[in-house]
């Protein structure tokens, strides 16, 4: 790849990562994921000889292609590149690196713009769902600036909108895989929820703490992060995921009583690493955790206003609409995010190693 490749480097919500036509990209998946841990500089804690930013949330690839299905506008695979393994997975989808597929859609031609707004229908290729996108695009051309804020991000940008449908059981089957609210593993009571992303709920306090530590303060808790992972591991066959010890999914999720006058608070491994906020559908499977009565994330939530479910975080909050009908069945769920093209150009990869 001595030529280099075309790339968009993107923010979405509160992620960011290289954009990638599939085009431009080998078709065998295995090269695809050689060349991409090479671009981003991993296996290497600091991503030093890579674009990689040196964590979960700044190691993501967006690989995006014209619709493979009639009711969509461009299709969009999310890659998670891990940063100190030699890893590329697609077993989870991205609601944050979701927002910018619209504006990069748009940005390299495969979606036109309207002269005002666009929406975007995007092809979740990982789950197989679809989302829609509202993207300001005045004089037909993607604008970036504007007033929505969402916490993580300085600043204020073009809010994007985001709406899903049938999100239920998208990657377990069904939105409790276990048909139960609560499951016991290792004596810790876990909600297993699959609304968007597959997630394991349970209380802070089950794992002797408060649900309100920093990030630093987690990340440097090695028995706590231990008896995560023993957790997690028996979660994966019982949500249908298998042998989850190389996967990023079951998404493992503490929470709390809020702090700040929201719904619920968390603290979110993924999966290894304490979330510096909360992942889009992580918040979507967790706010529709709190509405199952004796459920440990039901226990601690104060009752939403409405159908809007305020996720606290270590950094702020995430707003999440979640919407049900008259049997209480969730119909769909939605969020507003921002994002902001950071670089155009060519990217190029480290030389392979040798064998």
């Amino acid at each position: 790849m001595s030529d280099g490749i075309p790339c968009l480097m993107m923010r979405g919500g509160t992620s960011k990562g290289a954009v990638i036509l599939a085009s431009d990209l080998p078709a065998d998946p295995a090269e695809r994921d050689a060349l991409l841990l090479r671009i981003m500089g991993s296996p290497n804690p600091q991503q030093i000889d890579g674009i990689g930013g040196a964590d979960p949330l700044t190691s993501k690839v967006a690989v995006i292609s014209p619709p493979s299905r009639a009711d969509a506008d461009v299709d969009y695979l999310f890659l998670q590149v891990f940063v100190d393994q030699a890893v590329v997975t697609d077993a989870q989808a991205c609601g944050n690196i979701l927002a910018a597929v619209g504006p990069a859609a748009i940005e390299r031609g495969l979606v036109a713009a309207n002269d005002g707004e666009t929406l975007v229908r995007i092809h979740m290729l990982n789950t197989g769902e679809l989302a829609t996108a509202r993207v300001q695009t005045p004089n037909a051309r993607v604008n970036y600036s504007g007033d929505a804020r969402i916490d993580g991000v300085p600043g204020t940008h073009a809010p994007v909108p985001l709406m899903f449908d049938s999100l239920a059981g998208t990657m377990c089957g069904d939105l409790l895989p276990t048909g139960n609210a609560v499951d016991e593993i290792d004596g810790v009571a876990c909600t297993l929820i699959d609304n968007g992303m597959p997630s394991v709920v349970m209380r802070a306090t089950d794992f002797g703490i408060t649900g309100y530590e920093t990030r630093e303060e987690l990340d440097a808790n090695a028995e706590l992060k231990a008896r995560v992972e023993g957790v997690r591991l028996k979660c994966g066959p019982l949500m249908n995921l298998g042998d989850v010890a190389q996967k990023s999914v079951p998404k493992m999720v503490l929470v709390a009583a809020p702090q700040s006058g929201g719904t619920i608070m968390t603290r979110s491994f993924i999966p290894h690493r304490c979330h510096a906020t909360i992942g889009v559908f992580a918040a979507v499977s967790v706010g529709t955790a709190c509405t199952l009565p004796g459920s440990p994330a039901a226990e601690v939530a104060q009752p939403p206003k409405g159908d809007s479910f305020v996720i606290e975080h270590p950094t702020g909050a995430a707003e999440v609409l979640i919407q049900t009908n008259d049997a209480g069945d969730i119909i769909s769920a939605g969020t507003l995010r921002t994002a902001r093209k950071l670089f155009e150009g060519t990217v190029f990869a480290a030389d392979p190693a040798p064998r």
